[in-house]
């Protein structure tokens, strides 16, 4: 970010007005209660020209004095031309000679700009509204280079916002906001420098796309869901593949195993309640499939009488 000198509305308030201007709404003051005792004297006496004069008097005093809030500067000018810079506070002017031009706000201004139906590189249109975060750090710039600055930095954000746009994919649009928002910010700020305005800050609020789009991206979205989650299927059962090959070779020659893990497999079906497992008869006969099933026979029917033994 560029630095710029700190706006003088950032100083600290002043106790009180100087020396100077004291002395100086004194003698206004002074020349009012002159004047208004003048108009009073001359209404008693019948003195018209008394009258008018102490009128004219007043109303130049009381115009010579101009009040300027904490947060703002007045451009001065001096029979057309530029003067000076005054305020806050108390700012006392000539009158007929001296006129306030503007009353520059140096507090941080927020404007928001859009750029609607405006294409991308990919040529998507889309809708994009952002937020201006700005300062006034040369009021007389402000005030003397451009007419209006305000509505300038608006339509300075507007078209850096459509430039932008048009030289970036929508997919970077949505994705690197925060790249956008500082790329932005340095279009504007360079183009605003020579007005005296520094930009702070460009946020992107919000990005909106066809309703007709928004449904081709979300098919897509699914479509690349769909996939992963099909390769990562594909990856398991490669896996589980090569871990069974793994165990075919460990049971190659231990048959002993195998019967074991066979038992453990049939074990495994038959403690589901109502499991019913078919099995060829040699291999039942190999594995003596019917002591297994007398043994897990007699220790249900032993577990059922300790359940009604426990009941009685």
């Amino acid at each position: 970010m560029n630095s710029y000198p700190t706006p003088m509305c950032n100083d600290k308030p002043r106790t009180g007005p100087g020396l100077g201007i004291t002395l100086a709404l004194l003698g206004i003051a002074g020349l009012v209660v002159f004047a208004v005792t003048g108009i009073l004297w001359g209404i008693l006496h019948t003195q018209v020209l008394l009258v008018i004069g102490g009128i004219i008097l007043t109303t130049l005093s009381l115009t010579s004095v101009k009040i300027a809030a904490q947060w703002e500067k007045m451009i001065i000018l001096r029979l057309g031309r530029f003067h000076r810079v005054a305020g806050p506070g108390p700012v006392l002017i000539v009158p007929l000679v001296d006129t306030v031009a503007a009353c520059i706000d140096q507090r941080i201004i927020t404007t928001s700009f859009t750029a609607e139906q405006t294409l991308t590189k990919d040529t998507v249109p889309v809708d994009v509204d952002a937020v201006l975060f700005w300062v006034v750090w040369d009021p007389e710039k402000a005030a003397l280079e451009v007419n209006n600055y305000k509505e300038a930095v608006s339509w300075a954000a507007q078209t850096a916002l459509r430039e932008v746009i048009g030289r970036t994919q929508l997919s970077d649009i949505l994705a690197a906001r925060e790249e956008i928002d500082e790329e932005l910010r340095k279009i504007i700020d360079h183009r605003t420098e020579p007005w005296g305005i520094a930009v702070q800050a460009v946020e992107i609020r919000d990005v909106i796309i066809p309703s007709a789009l928004q449904e081709a991206m979300s098919r897509e979205a699914q479509a690349e869901r769909e996939r992963r989650a099909r390769i990562i299927l594909g990856t398991a059962e490669t896996e589980i593949a090569v871990k069974f090959a793994e165990a075919a070779r460990a049971y190659e020659d231990n048959p002993v195993a195998l019967q074991l893990r066979a038992m453990n497999v049939l074990y495994e079906g038959l403690k589901e309640r109502g499991a019913l497992v078919v099995v060829p008869s040699g291999t039942a006969n190999s594995m003596d499939l019917g002591a297994i099933l007398g043994t897990s026979a007699i220790s249900e029917t032993l577990q059922k009488g300790a359940a009604g033994g426990k009941k009685e």
